[in-house]
């Protein structure tokens, strides 16, 4: 582990919590500053709640509804080469399961034909479009199809055109939308053709082109490309989509960062679960990898309790990973790997992603790649030290 180069900022994590809802078995770490030894620790549960009590007092954790400790389960175990800072405990929990707690917030997997819809911008919550009702929603093939065609067909590509949808089509990517300008796109959005790529790349499939970006004119944000003359590439990252309800005014944007991190984090759920596929790899449109994921499970519960606020008489509801949100989060554990990294473990997991073709390709603007790593770090910087890394890569969580 000695390459691995750690976030630069990481907090004193007074308690971490990780229930895995499949297994019904949780792990309770408790830092050394909070409490001095197994015997200082007692753990009780409510209904839908967990109760730690330390020396420095009582803190209580709101739990989803449906999920009770089993009284009496929490019990200590070795915390390896980390006992030193950190106190670890396994526990169980009972789970009551219902009928759509595992439905997917992804706009992706709910977007239907027939309905009304409105797109915003996610920056600055103008309404990019008139209001839209799609006579056909149609997924377009997965991920780099186009690359590997040449392996299915013995003749010219037959599929060398663009697939671009009809008037009244919205096509779905992995990661956008396409769809045909409107009257009001004059309006609302404005074209610059930039270069993406570089002129003097070794990869004649890489090389300069130049694409016409579509950008937000009352934000700048840029949302998209203009693939043809009519039709707009649209990130999911950077629009809002809601279905229309009467008059009502859309709601107030999300955090920037807690938008990417659940919008991505329902992405990659639904693609995993779509195509059974664990390893992703977050590239920009010019194909260059930027981040590796490796998806370890979807059914975590997590929360991260900076060790400033356990004690006094203040009750921290479920502080769910690395943000001071009141409720918990589902959470998607990952493990990732920045490609940018200089160590030599990382170099290699980089290479060999590359040389055996691992990771399904998560295409998205070069500056969303970069806010979904700041994203990892931010959370792998919340996290205790000994959970902070596995097998050459760093642990993080993404919130759906």
């Amino acid at each position: 582990m000695s390459d691995l180069e750690m976030p630069a900022k990481t907090h004193g994590v007074g308690v971490f919590l990780e229930l895995r809802k499949r297994l019904q078995t949780g792990l309770l770490i408790v830092g050394k500053d909070v409490a001095k030894s197994p015997a200082d620790v007692a753990v009780t549960g409510g209904e839908s709640s967990l109760h730690i009590r330390t020396p420095r007092g009582e803190l209580s954790l709101t739990l989803p509804t449906g999920v009770t400790l089993e009284q009496g389960s929490c019990i200590p175990t070795p915390a390896g080469e980390s006992s030193g800072e950190e106190l670890h405990f396994r526990l169980r929990i009972s789970v009551t399961r219902s009928p759509d707690e595992e439905a997917s917030d992804s706009v992706m997997e709910t977007l239907r034909a027939k309905e009304t819809y409105c797109f915003y911008c996610q920056g600055c919550m103008t309404r990019l479009l008139e209001d839209r009702v799609f006579k056909r929603v149609l997924p377009l093939p997965n991920g780099n199809w186009n690359a590997i065609v040449d392996d299915w067909c013995c003749h010219p590509d037959p599929f060398a055109g663009k697939l671009l949808p009809r008037a009244d089509d919205c096509l779905l990517g992995d990661t956008f939308f396409l769809l045909n300008r409107d009257g009001s796109c004059q309006h609302t959005l404005t074209d610059d053709v930039s270069p993406v790529g570089s002129e003097d790349s070794q990869d004649s499939k890489k090389t300069c082109r130049r694409v016409a970006l579509v950008s937000c004119k009352s934000c700048s944000s840029v949302l998209g490309e203009a693939v043809a003359p009519e039709t707009l590439k649209l990130y999911i990252t950077q629009v809002v989509v809601e279905p229309a309800v009467g008059d009502r005014e859309p709601e107030a944007s999300l955090n920037r960062s807690l938008f990417v991190e659940r919008t991505l984090a329902a992405r990659l759920l639904g693609l995993s679960s779509s195509m059974s596929t664990f390893h992703f790899s977050v590239q920009t449109p010019d194909g260059k990898a930027v981040l590796l994921l490796w998806l370890l499970n979807s059914d975590s519960i997590t929360a991260t309790v900076p060790k400033t606020c356990v004690g006094g008489e203040r009750s921290i509801s479920s502080l769910a990973l690395h943000s001071p949100s009141p409720r918990a989060a589902r959470a998607l554990k990952l493990l990732y790997t920045n490609c940018s990294h200089t160590g030599a473990e990382q170099r290699d997991i980089v290479t060999s992603w590359e040389v055996n073709a691992i990771g399904h390709p998560v295409v998205l603007p070069l500056t969303v790649c970069e806010e979904l790593l700041q994203v990892m770090d931010d959370s792998n910087a919340t996290l205790p030290a000994s959970m902070r890394c596995m097998r050459s890569y760093e642990v993080g969580y993404l919130r759906l």
